[in-house]
């Protein structure tokens, strides 16, 4: 297509909506990093144009796009060693007796494989999130790097949002406890023993209002429904959480969000530093 030249200042949405294109067309197309200016991808619709800006357009449907578009999954980072995706809210990570395919190992893997059928990326899991907790997973593209990625993965920083019931005594609390599960794989805080796991994990309150609280959690160990685990034990269970004693479930879903992950990259050792925004209907929760 031929690269349309700006003639005015204005937001890319402004200038394509005025040619004709729809908010959802656009949003489409810069959701698959189908927009260029000046031969560089952008992906805002408020993206401000300059005069004399070209901007070209690839309509094209790009391999594996529908398989992400249906799953909700986007990927957020992508190289040779690894992938870094934003999973929703409902989606397993890795399969389970009852589940096979809507996983997000699985429908990357698929995704991969139309992407390139003839040397398809293979993708290899490095951590997880519970299936209703959304937010940043990063995955490995060879063994090695999955490798590398696990044995550092306890130096890796890992931060989420959580709307809890209730607000926490304290602004800022340091939770520490063992944990143990029982036979029906609910997680429970108790003495040190020999087959409990050391859990830790910090909070900070940012917002309080409804009788509810926007937390800013960090893992400092990463254990199985540890965040779930620690909230409740301090007499603030995650909205929506009905295993660990949430009473609300005002969005349907548990108000856990995975948002900030930081890690050393398994082949450059370079640090990287990976964030996504608040979900709105946590936002609508608390006010």
């Amino acid at each position: 297509m031929t690269p349309l030249k700006v003639r005015a200042a204005a937001t890319l949405i402004d200038f394509l909506t005025g040619l004709g294109y729809t908010r959802t067309k656009v949003k489409q197309l810069l959701k698959h990093r189908a927009i260029t200016v000046n031969n560089r991808a952008v992906t805002r619709i408020d993206h401000a144009l300059s005069v004399h800006d070209r901007i070209a357009l690839d309509a094209r449907p790009r391999p594996g796009a529908e398989i992400l578009e249906a799953s909700g999954l986007g990927i957020v980072y992508e190289d040779d060693a690894v992938m870094v995706v934003n999973k929703p809210s409902g989606l397993l990570t890795i399969a389970t007796e009852k589940e096979k395919k809507e996983t997000a190992y699985y429908l990357l893997n698929a995704y991969c494989k139309e992407r390139n059928p003839s040397r398809p990326d293979r993708i290899f899991i490095v951590h997880r999130l519970d299936r209703e907790t959304s937010g940043l997973i990063v995955f490995a593209k060879d063994e090695a790097a999955k490798h590398r990625l696990q044995k550092d993965w306890n130096d890796a920083e890992k931060m989420y949002y959580a709307v809890v019931e209730g607000v926490p005594k304290d602004p800022e609390g340091r939770v520490e406890s063992y944990l143990s599960e029982t036979k029906a794989f609910k997680v429970y805080s108790e003495p040190a023993g020999e087959e409990s796991k050391r859990a830790v994990t910090r909070y900070r309150v940012m917002k309080a209002g409804k009788g509810q609280a926007l937390l800013d959690v960090l893992l400092e160990t990463g254990k199985k429904h540890q965040i779930r685990v620690h909230l409740s034990d301090i007499g603030c269970p995650v909205v929506g959480d009905k295993k660990y004693g949430a009473k609300t479930n005002t969005i349907r879903r548990i108000a856990l969000h995975a948002y900030s992950l930081s890690f050393a990259h398994p082949v450059s050792g370079k640090q990287m530093h990976f964030t996504t925004p608040l979900p709105k209907a946590f936002a609508s929760l608390v006010r």
